[in-house]
């Protein structure tokens, strides 16, 4: 006994001796104790068998998605004082492929259970995320046996084999959205953070150079890093330059302002479209120019162990936007944004210095405009 914890001792030791010179920047780039004691002590115990995933989704069955036009769900929220679009009769839609609500280490993927507190994540992002498409098109969001958050904990090759797994549905709800609802319609690509991996590969395999790349407004592909290397599998698509650019790309990876000057290296290749400004590579924008940040509905429920049953939460009005609240600069592949320290907005920022729960409540108001003016821009354009 005496000797296994001696052993115990020497590895724990070796760890921490490993792992002391790069804890700040672990700090920065979102470890909390959570996702610490998540990786070390949660997790599936066992390989990724595709065998052990739940069937995939019939996307002809309503339930099947996560937003729908013709059904009342959370997308349909409108912050206070503003005006949503007629989704039933809007010219345009929007695919959004939603970000990781699932948390929990006892499968690989979303075992897709109707009672959770993972569909429960679900619906915050639509309330929180997705919503800000509904002031121009009809919005469409599918759900999918999403990859565990403990897939980012792996290595690469783990995270890859997952990912690709769960890509196959990502890509067969974009076929049937396309062919059953979209029906020759223009559209939008739109997502956030494992969303985002999934769409990234989307718009290079599925959209670019081919016959659907004339009928895409934007993607606004949001948040979890993309290299600038992956536009080299692009032909037709390329990164947003201007506020009513059609047929490109926008991403951005939110930071405290307070980082600025410090040195992150595995972001300097990455994406960065100022939202405010929609130049890529953005400079300071001017407070005057924001738009408006939302301050979130609901709770999200960011539990890494335990059960995945139901909180109850529910998701109420969103609240009137905050004019002219934010600024933000690109500097190195991140987006560095207004110090939220003391404010609500705090409490779902992350880290201290990681905003990623924030890249769509900072600039929520300049996400919905924007896509209002794109989709304007479009229409325009084709009755000409």
């Amino acid at each position: 006994m005496k000797r296994t914890l001696l052993i115990f001792a020497c590895l724990l030791l070796a760890f921490i001796a490993w792992v002391f010179p790069y804890i700040d920047e672990l700090r920065d780039q979102g470890l909390t104790m959570d996702t610490a004691y998540g990786y070390f002590f949660g997790g599936p115990d066992h390989p990724f068998d595709p065998n052990d995933a739940v069937p995939q989704l019939d996307y002809s069955k309503v339930s099947s998605w996560a937003s729908l036009p013709f059904i009342e769900d959370e997308a349909d929220l409108i912050p206070a004082g503003e005006e949503g679009a007629d989704q039933l009769n809007s010219k345009v839609d929007v695919f959004f492929v939603h970000p990781t609500g699932y948390l929990k280490g006892h499968h690989w993927t979303d075992p897709l259970e109707e009672e959770s507190a993972t569909k429960e994540n679900t619906q915050w992002m639509m309330a929180n995320q997705a919503s800000a498409y509904n002031g121009c098109c009809s919005i469409y969001a599918p759900h999918y046996r999403q990859a565990s958050i403990y897939s980012y904990f792996g290595t690469d090759e783990l995270r890859e084999e997952v990912h690709a797994f769960v890509y196959q549905d990502v890509k067969k709800s974009f076929e049937h959205f396309i062919d059953n609802f979209s029906t020759g319609r223009p559209f939008i690509l739109a997502s956030h953070s494992q969303g985002t991996h999934h769409s990234i590969r989307l718009l290079a395999e599925e959209i670019d150079g081919t016959d659907l790349y004339s009928r895409m407004v934007g993607a606004y592909i949001i948040g979890g890093t993309i290299s600038k290397d992956r536009m080299n599998e692009m032909s037709d698509i390329s990164i947003c330059d201007s506020p009513a650019q059609l047929g490109c790309l926008v991403h951005w990876d939110t930071y405290n302002e307070n980082y600025l000057n410090k040195e992150m290296p595995i972001y300097r290749n990455n994406i960065c479209v100022n939202p405010i400004t929609w130049k890529n590579e953005g400079s300071l924008s001017d407070l005057a120019d924001a738009r408006g940040a939302v301050y979130v509905s609901g709770e999200f429920a960011l539990d890494f162990i335990g059960d995945d049953g139901p909180k109850g939460e529910t998701f109420g009005p969103l609240e009137a936007p905050l004019k002219q609240y934010v600024q933000a600069q690109c500097k190195n592949g991140l987006l560095f944004a207004s110090d939220q320290t003391g404010t609500r907005f705090q409490a779902f920022g992350g880290s201290e210095g990681n905003y990623h729960g924030l890249d769509y409540a900072l600039f929520y108001m300049d996400i919905r405009e924007n896509a209002i003016l794109k989709v304007k821009t479009y229409l325009d354009n084709i009755s000409q």
